[in-house]
């Protein structure tokens, strides 16, 4: 059934910055050199570790696909520390400024807002992180616009699981043909169309050559003018 557009909703790494490529996986590679590791995640290996959702979720995948670090007794703390340090240094890299916001991300998010469109973001990465990319990059009168933003751990499984999304159409009040996901992989779109929400993807470096084929819209980029590929009227337009 149609509907009227009411939310849009936001993943974060890869949808609001280039956040995999150059802070995450730098973080995730200063966090192994820091530990005296003898390996590194290089762009190509980190594209496939991608398709597991969440950072400790991928170490773990990692570890048990290669070995774990010599002396480890407890893996679950092991990566429990891993990732608080991880987690360090990926905020000091969001917080240096060094990575810009993807093209057409804060038009997009100033015409929902005044448009009155509720905005969120649904990440499954670390809570802090999420919050610090979209206060460092959006800035502070922009995230004040936000309804909910959802990360980390709030939910027992993470995408392609729908279970984040499901629980933002509750949280937000809202019927799955209200609102609108914006989603960069794979993962994220079976997410949300999991949920029975609309989504469009913004490819990247690391998904362009994925299968979007359930995606409602494919694009490069939001774009910002005078390259704008995704307005509020073509999110509009989807929930017709």
């Amino acid at each position: 059934m149609a509907g009227k557009l009411k939310a849009l909703i936001f993943d974060c790494d890869g949808v609001l910055a280039e956040t995999e490529r150059d802070g995450h996986r730098v973080a995730f590679n200063r966090t192994f050199a820091a530990k005296g590791f003898d390996f590194t995640w290089d762009a190509a290996l980190y594209q496939e570790l991608l398709k597991i959702g969440g950072g400790k979720e991928r170490m773990k995948h990692f570890f048990d696909r290669t070995a774990w670090p010599a002396g480890t007794v407890d893996r679950d703390a092991l990566i429990q520390s891993l990732h608080k340090l991880k987690t360090n240094y990926y905020t000091q890299i969001i917080e240096s400024g060094e990575l810009p916001l993807r093209p057409g991300v804060a038009r997009l998010v100033d015409e929902a807002a005044a448009a009155g469109v509720q905005l969120a973001v649904c990440s499954t990465s670390n809570e802090k992180s999420v919050h610090t990319v979209v206060e460092r990059l959006l800035g502070p009168a922009r995230k004040a616009k936000f309804d909910l933003i959802l990360a980390g751990d709030v939910v027992s499984k993470k995408k392609p699981d729908p279970e984040i999304y499901r629980l933002a159409l509750e949280r937000l009040h809202l019927k799955p043909t209200e609102g609108v996901v914006v989603e960069d992989n794979r993962n994220g779109l079976l997410a949300a169309k999991g949920a029975g929400i609309c989504c469009v993807v913004t490819t990247n470096s690391y998904t362009e050559d994925e299968d979007f084929r359930e995606a409602d819209l494919v694009v490069s980029e939001l774009g910002d003018p005078p390259a704008v590929q995704v307005d509020l009227a073509a999110l509009r337009r989807l929930v017709e």
